[in-house]
């Protein structure tokens, strides 16, 4: 039999649980097809000094794991318990299950988030707790399981995933949950707590990270649309080049957007499912550098960092987006939102520069330098000028 008293034991330091459970909610977030059913929430502003790990797998089986000042509480709830109050004759919490949580952490049971309506007690069929200042999780001692099954509580159900932490794990779960391959390394990424960047999120959902699908969402949100056909210089009205172009590498290109001065962006190989495209930017003076792997990469720079354009001169960081954040004051408020919109992961302007310089420094030596189709000797000049400083 497995119980609440196994779990206990497995259970890491609350920093970490909460490091892991953040990392948890990324990564469903992003794996998810629709954010509106993801499983696994992070809420950082639950209520004054709390914050909560929510799963709720649309099944009628949930958990919460709140972290306050006075220390962390995980409720659990199996709906099929027997310890369930839906399944006592007076609907109350199984004894033992929640009689010795601490006072100062007790009132968390209560929140209107854990209680339904009609019924007298909290939702909860196995509970834990950790004050601070605490070396250990607590479980009640006194509880009697009811016979006949080897989970009877539920929580060798609903905790597994916080009893075995190790990547393995957890890409398990999110395959058994979505019922497709999910990468490996990007859960290891992910779980190491390193940023989520456009390249591992549509390495953990392809589909939702397609060419089509991101110039749909442009197209559903009209201030998406317009910030990127203004400030961004990526308008995907404008597909219609000054010239026609080729590559020294002879892969096509596909004109995707353009810009108020007269430049275009192309995607550049052949479209292939579940395949990504760099993206090559060519100015009206003759000048061209790829700027991104991905189109995701290139809205997330064009949403970032709008003045990008001088990061590819003789102009030092921070410079680049200093003049237009003096006109822009609220740009970070916007920049996220709009990165959300697109379901496009937080960056900041030092994550866009380094991808930005990487990409940039292939467009010579990997054949993306581009030349005016069908004349000799009319090759594009690049545009990156790399400097030392560090980034």
């Amino acid at each position: 039999m497995s119980t609440v008293h196994e779990i206990a034991a497995r259970l890491p330091r609350p920093v970490e649980l909460r490091t892991y459970l953040r990392a948890l909610a990324v990564l469903d977030d992003t794996i998810a097809d629709d954010p509106r059913f993801c499983c696994h929430i992070f809420d950082t502003a639950w209520g004054p000094d709390e914050e909560v790990a929510l799963m709720e797998n649309g099944s009628g089986d949930d958990f919460s794991v709140i972290f306050t000042p006075a220390g962390v509480l995980i409720r659990g709830f199996d709906h099929e318990s027997a310890m369930s109050p839906y399944g006592t004759d007076d609907e109350q919490v199984w004894p033992g299950v929640i009689d010795e949580v601490p006072g100062a952490l007790r009132s968390l049971l209560h929140q209107s988030a854990f209680c339904d309506e009609g019924i007298d007690a909290p939702r909860v069929t196995a509970c834990l707790w950790r004050e601070t200042g605490d070396t250990a999780w607590r479980t009640g001692s006194a509880i009697t399981f009811p016979p006949g099954s080897e989970d009877p509580d539920g929580s060798d159900f609903l905790f597994r995933v916080l009893a075995d932490r190790s990547p393995e794990a957890v890409q398990s779960y999110f395959e058994d949950y979505y019922e497709r391959p999910v990468p490996l390394d990007a859960i290891r990424h992910v779980l190491a707590g390193l940023p989520l960047t456009p390249a591992l999120a549509a390495a953990l959902n392809p589909a939702v990270f397609s060419d089509a699908a991101l110039l749909l969402r442009i197209a559903d949100h009209p201030e998406v649309a317009s910030y990127l056909a203004c400030d961004g210089e990526f308008d995907i009205v404008r597909t219609d080049p000054i010239e026609a172009i080729t590559l020294p590498n002879s892969l096509p290109v596909e004109p995707i957007a353009g810009c108020n001065a007269g430049g275009t962006h192309y995607l550049c190989g052949p479209a292939v499912p579940g395949g990504f495209r760099p993206v090559l930017y060519t100015d009206s003076e003759g000048g061209a550098s790829l700027i991104a792997e991905s189109l995701a990469e290139a809205l997330t720079l064009a949403i970032v960092l709008p003045s990008w354009h001088d990061a590819l001169a003789d102009i030092r960081p921070p410079a680049p987006n200093s003049d237009y954040l003096d006109d822009h004051p609220d740009h970070s408020v916007v920049r996220n939102h709009l990165l959300a919109a697109l379901r496009l992961p937080p960056a900041t302007e030092r994550d866009v520069l380094v991808r930005l310089r990487a990409a940039a420094a292939r467009t010579v030596p990997d054949g993306f330098l581009p030349g005016v189709l069908g004349e000799e000797d009319a090759s594009f000049q690049p545009m990156f000028e790399p400097f030392a400083e560090t980034l």
